[in-house]
Formats: C-alpha cells, structure tokens, sequence
C-alpha cells in the first residue's frame, strides 16, 4: 500500500520484504492517542532538559541535561534507530533512517543535545501528521470493505436460515429483507425495492428492481422483501471482485514512483559524500576554519537532505488518486495505469453494452419466400437457443414459448457473422448480411437501418428481423466530456453493421468508426489507433464483452464495464466502471490528470525547497533547527497536498 516515513520507513530505497513489514506494522494499527502521549512526554522532557542547559551553559557537561535529554532522544527516535541498524544489516545502508541517525549522533557528539532531540521530535510530530494523513485517505477504499456481507439468509426446506455467503451455491434462494444487503449477484425471483447502489458504482440515487432484474453483492435493500436466485458464487461477485481490485491496487508502481525509487538510491550516498567533503575538506583549505563548525554543517546538509517529502507524498498522492476514483465507482487496479490514463489521447468504444444500453428487442418481423412471421420467429428462437448474445436472448424473449430442443442439433457459432444449426433435418442459418454472401444466399434486402438477423432454412432466403438497441443516457455527454478533455480522437469499434454503426456514431456525435469487425480486427484497429498516436499519448479501449478481452489487453489502458460486464473484461481490464456509465471514462481521466499533476508539484516543490536549506546550510546559514522545519515542513506541505486528490 503506501510507503510510510520513519517507523515505517519511508525511504523508496527500502526493500519489498521491508515494505511488507512496514505495512503489517501500520495493520497493527496506528493510535492517535498513543503517539500523542508520546510526543507529549518528550515536549515535556525537551523543556526540562533546556532549563538544565540555560542554567548551566557554562558548563561542559552535567549528568541532569543527558540524563533528561537521551531519554527524550531515545523515545522521539527509537524506531529511526532501530530502522537504520535493521537496514544496515540487510545492506541498505543509504536511507532516510540513516541520514537522520548519523546527523543526530553527530550533535550529540559535538554537545548539540537540544538539536539532536529536536530532530526527533519535529520529525515525529511530522510522523504523526503524515499518519494521521495517510488514515483519513485511506478510509474511502477501505470504506468499500464496510460492504462485505456478513450474511445470507437461506431458504431451505425447513425455512430461512441464516449462513455465511461463502457456502451458498450458484441455484440457491435467499431473502434479502428491507434494510439489509445482498450477499450475493442473482436474479429477483419475487418482490420489487429499491435498491442503494452507492457503494458499488458512486452514484446517491436508488435504483428501482423488479421480478427478473440482475442485483449485485454489495447493494442495499431500501424497501421491499426480495427473494433472489444465486447466479455467481460469492468469490466470483461484483462485490468480491472489488474487494480484490481495491486491497491490490496500489501493487503495481507508477514510472513516477519508479523514478524517485531511483532517484533516492542514487540521491542519498551522493548526500553522505558531499555531507563529509563539508565536514573534512574546509578546515583543511580555508584558515580559521575549525572542525566543530564544518562538522556542524555537514551534520545540517544531512537532515536538511532526507527525501521524506518526496517519498511520503508520491505514494500517498497516488493512494489517494485511486481512493478519490472509487469513491466515484472507477477501479484502478494500480497507480501505474493512473499515469497512463492521465496521457490518453485516444479512446476507442465497443457499441453494444457500452456506448449502447445492449437491451435488446425485437421490432420488426420481415419473412421471404412464402415463410410466415410466426414461422420466422419460431425459426430464429430454435436457432439462437442455445446462444448467450444479447440479440439472441430477444429473439427468444419474443418468441416467448418453449423450445424442443431435441429438434435441434449441430449448432455451430460462426464468430461475428451468426449461427447454424439442423432444426427438423433442415439446415438454418441466422446471422449478419456478411453469412448470407458468405453462403450465397439470394436475398434482395441487404442495407437495413437498425441491428437485424436474415434467416436461411435449407439455402432458402426466409427473411429478416430487426432488433433496436438504443444509446445510454449519458453516452453524449460521455463524447463531449472526452472532447473537452481534450481527447478528439474518438472511435467506436463494433461488430455490427455498417448501416447500424453509422446511425450510432452520428447520433453521439463521433467522428469515426469501424463496423462488421471480428474480436481480432479490433486489435488491429487499436494497433493502427496505438501507431497514429504514437509517443505523443496513449490509447484507451472500453468494452464490455468476453470478445473485448483481447483489445481491451492490447490498448495502453483497458477500460471495462464493470456492472454487468463479462468476467473475462473485467479481469483483463486496467480500469473497471462500475455503473456501466460511459461519462465516467472522461471522469477517469480526469482524476487521473489530477493525481498526475498533485505528484509533481510535490517533487518540483520537494526538490526546489530542498536545493535552498542545502545552499543554506553549506554557508552556514541555516542552523539545525532550520533544517529540521525545512524537512517537516516541506513533507507535512506534500502531505497535505497529496490528500486534495481525494475530493
């Protein structure tokens, strides 16, 4: 997760195992409470230790002013220390923890007590602000973990039992009452409600389900009693998917984070070596120079030099830019595609499901040659029985009555182009105009506005159906918003025909398309999309259906509709909507543009600060408790600029 200063050690240089311990140190839990009380004690101790050195400034040493001041030294720093021996062993010498050590134990050595405990401390005042920091953002992931259900009530021969989701199996009923949430993805068998579907897509406003609408784990039931039919095990739900998206998404690095990682292994042995250059060379070259003093700034250059800022708000910035999307119902499954989203220059849409509302239904009845529109129908339901695609299950919806499937056999798919079955001994083909030419069907209608089916039974021409579909509500405001972006190259890659995509692509106001594409055309669109773009940005694909996995892997950052969409999208996608909406794809962009942008005014600022206290402190004109408030200052500023990302 998120890379912590001091006790947790900051440092990007720390190793993957020390991660690891830092973040089950931080699972362990951070008390505000606790760090306070600790931080109070070593105030307190830091004040009593100065009136000892007020009163006897004079002296060189009194047992009372180390005997106060180690102490609070020791509480303030303890976990620096202890951090910086453990780094040491592990042969990661050069990191914050060390740099803080060797620049505290040196002052300590010069009789510098009062800097050496006030390092400590503002550091941990600043430890207990970046926490604190680092707690709030988190919340609104982990706030997605509030929607685990804890329980399913069972219907069972003898009543509603109540178990956990994970033993309820696929087929199985539950009752889902007012107020609770549901366990599980399935089907309303009975009852009507209103459901909150906050949790899983961002959006406030209920939304209203009946008898044989899809619900998902993780809403709530407002109103009615709902009596559902389990259609996913509970490690296949929405709710599960999210949970694991969400608990891994800050596993993949950013190039950004990469970069300071770099940096950092670089920047602190190149600190160390110029630190003693300032401490040993001057009073070597320069007359009257003493040791006292040069060693006193080098010690300075060394606290002023700690990467804390860079290497606190970095992480923080992109944790808070993957929260501040989820809030919004936009998974990111890791800060690196927050990066490449935030250069998109191109976006390519599948039609159906996405940019369409891919709600199927049968308006127009067409038959040919003597056939019936009773005989059409009936034709092409038995066709597309066994056929899981939108169209066909209209098709069947309109037929409306049992299908004998023992008069079917032989079905065969034929990828973007429709289906063959013997239905009575006599071969049937339903598809596209594509499979009639491909069949050399004779047939004078070819050109038909609106997606249809041509039926062929026994290589005679039996006719058409049209089925409409219609665009999302927010599928114009989706373009537009893109467009404002900056974002002009928008394509719609679909499957449909020519006439159906035309129509479409006017109607939401994109410039370009392509239709009667196969799932492998739409990788080759989206590779001669990725060589139009170039260096210049990167391309993003949003689809929804198991035929866009393949693109949806191919393009720079893969977008999937996450509601409703096919578990082999989701799993290849970068970025997972959750509502199904297709203006979040430029609120995505958005966000991300806004992490982006939030991480680099923390390295330039970082950076710049940093350059002015070292320039400082070489000349001797900053002191060491100018140094600590430059290296506190400038994290707690990063800190607090990083979590703005959040709203």
């Amino acid at each position: 997760m998120i890379q912590k200063s001091t006790h947790s050690g900051c440092c990007a240089s720390d190793s993957e195992t020390s991660h690891d311990e830092h973040e089950h140190n931080h699972e362990q839990g951070f008390s505000l409470k606790r760090e306070g009380i600790l931080v109070g004690t070593v105030i307190a101790l830091f004040i009593l230790g100065s009136v000892f050195e007020e009163r006897l400034h004079n002296t060189p040493f009194t047992i009372g002013e180390y005997l106060v001041f180690i102490p609070a030294y020791l509480l303030s720093g303890w976990s620096v220390l202890t951090n910086a021996g453990r780094n040491i062993l592990r042969g990661k010498v050069f990191d914050e923890n060390f740099l803080m050590t060797i620049a505290t134990l040196g002052a300590i050595a010069i009789h510098q007590l009062p800097e050496a405990v006030g390092v400590m401390l503002f550091f941990k005042i600043g430890e207990l602000f970046q926490e604190t920091a680092v707690s709030r953002s988190k919340r609104s992931i982990s706030s997605l973990l509030e929607i685990r259900p804890d329980s399913a009530n069972l219907k069972t021969d003898n009543g509603i039992k109540t178990v956990s989701p994970e033993v309820v199996r696929v087929g199985d009923t539950i009752l889902v009452k007012p107020g609770e949430k549901i366990p599980l993805d399935g089907k309303i068998l009975d009852g009507k409600s209103q459901v909150d579907t906050s949790a899983l897509t961002g959006e406030s406003v209920p939304r209203s389900v009946g008898v044989g609408e899809t619900v998902l784990a993780g809403m709530i039931n407002q109103s009615g009693v709902l009596t559902i039919e389990v259609i996913k095990l509970f490690g296949e739900s929405s709710i599960a998917r999210i949970l694991d998206l969400v608990q891994n998404a800050s596993s993949k690095k950013s190039q950004t984070q990469k970069f300071i990682t770099r940096f950092a292994q670089r920047y602190t042995p190149v600190v160390v070596i110029l630190s003693l250059a300032v401490a040993l060379l001057p009073p070597l070259f320069i007359p009257g120079a003493t040791h006292a003093e040069w060693v006193y700034r080098a010690l300075v250059l060394l606290v002023i030099s700690c990467p804390c800022g860079l290497v606190i708000s970095i992480p923080l910035g992109y944790f808070g830019g993957v929260g501040g999307a989820a809030k919004r119902g936009i998974l990111v499954k890791g800060a690196t595609f927050l990066d490449s989203l935030a250069a998109v220059k191109a976006v390519a849409f599948d039609k159906t499901g996405t940019l369409t509302k891919g709600v199927f239904k049968v308006t127009e009845i067409m038959p040919s040659n003597e056939f019936s529109q009773a005989d059409l129908l009936k034709l092409a339901a038995q066709a597309e029985s066994n056929s899981n695609h939108p169209i066909a299950k209209s098709i069947r919806l309109a037929y409306g009555k049992p299908i004998d499937e023992s008069t079917i056999s032989n079905y065969t798919e034929i990828a973007a182009h429709g289906v063959q079955a013997e239905i009575e001994n006599r071969v049937v083909l339903a598809g596209s105009d594509r499979l009639m030419h491909q069949e050399n069907i004779a047939h004078d209608t070819c050109n038909v506005k609106g997606t249809v089916v041509h039926l062929a039974v026994a290589g005679i021409y039996a006719g058409y159906i049209i089925i409409s579909d219609e665009p999302k509500p927010d599928a114009i405001a989706a373009i537009k918003s893109l467009k404002t972006l900056g974002v002009n190259n928008i394509v719609m890659l679909t499957g449909d025909s020519q006439t159906v995509a035309q129509q479409v692509a006017q109607t939401l106001g994109i410039d370009s398309y392509e239709a009667e594409l196969l799932p492998e055309d739409k990788v080759t669109a989206i590779e001669k999309l990725l060589r139009e773009v170039g260096k210049k940005g990167k391309v993003a694909f949003v689809g929804d259906g198991i035929n866009d996995a393949p693109v949806i892997a191919r393009a720079d950052v893969g977008i999937a509709m996450g509601g409703l969409g096919s578990d082999a999208a989701i799993e290849t996608a970068d970025i997972v909507i959750m509502n199904d909406d297709p203006s979040k794809v430029a609120e995505a962009i958005a966000v991300a543009r806004k992490t982006h942008s939030i991480v680099w005014q923390n390295i330039i600022f970082a950076l710049v600060v940093k350059s002015i206290f070292i320039i400082l402190g070489v000349f001797g004109l900053a002191t060491m408790w100018e140094a600590v408030f430059a290296d506190v200052g400038v994290a707690l500023a990063a800190i607090f600029n990083a979590t703005r990302v959040l709203k």
